[in-house]
C-alpha cells in the first residue's frame, strides 16, 4: 500500500496539479493587487467611491445588504476581464510556438535531395 501511494503522489499528473495550485496562488496575489491598486482607483475616479458595501435596502425591518452583493460582481467582473485577457495572450503565445514546431516538423518529414533523386531514378527504371 504504501509502494502505491508513493508511485500515486510520483505520478506527472499529481505533480502538476500541485504546482498548478502554487501558481494559482502567485497569481492571485497578483491578480488581487492589479485590482486593487489600479483598477479600483480608477473606478473610484468615475464613480467617487470604491467600496459599495454601504448600499443598504431596507424593506421594513429588514436590510438587505445589496452593496456586498454589489461589491462582489464588480470584484468578479474585473478579475473575470484580466483573466481573459491574460488567457488571451497565453493562447496567442501557446500559438505561436506550436506554428514552430509544427514548422520544423515538416522541415524533418521532408525526404532529402539525395532521396528525391534515387525515387526519381527509381521511378524511372520501373516505368522502362
Amino acid at each position: 500500500m504504501l509502494k502505491e501511494f508513493r508511485d500515486f503522489i510520483a505520478k506527472g499528473n499529481v505533480m502538476d496539479m500541485a504546482i498548478g495550485v502554487v501558481m494559482a496562488t502567485a497569481f492571485t496575489a497578483i491578480v488581487n493587487s492589479l485590482v486593487e491598486d489600479i483598477i479600483m482607483p480608477i473606478v473610484a475616479f468615475f464613480t467617487g467611491s470604491t467600496d459599495f458595501t454601504d448600499i443598504v435596502l431596507q424593506i421594513g425591518n429588514t436590510k438587505l445588504m445589496v452593496g456586498n452583493f454589489i461589491q462582489s460582481i464588480v470584484s468578479f467582473l474585473i478579475i473575470a476581464l484580466v483573466l481573459f485577457f491574460v488567457m488571451k495572450g497565453v493562447a496567442t503565445l501557446k500559438h505561436t510556438f506550436v506554428k514552430e514546431e509544427k514548422v520544423d516538423e515538416e522541415e524533418e518529414d521532408k525526404p532529402s535531395k539525395e532521396e528525391v533523386l534515387l525515387t526519381e531514378i527509381r521511378d524511372l527504371l520501373k516505368n522502362k
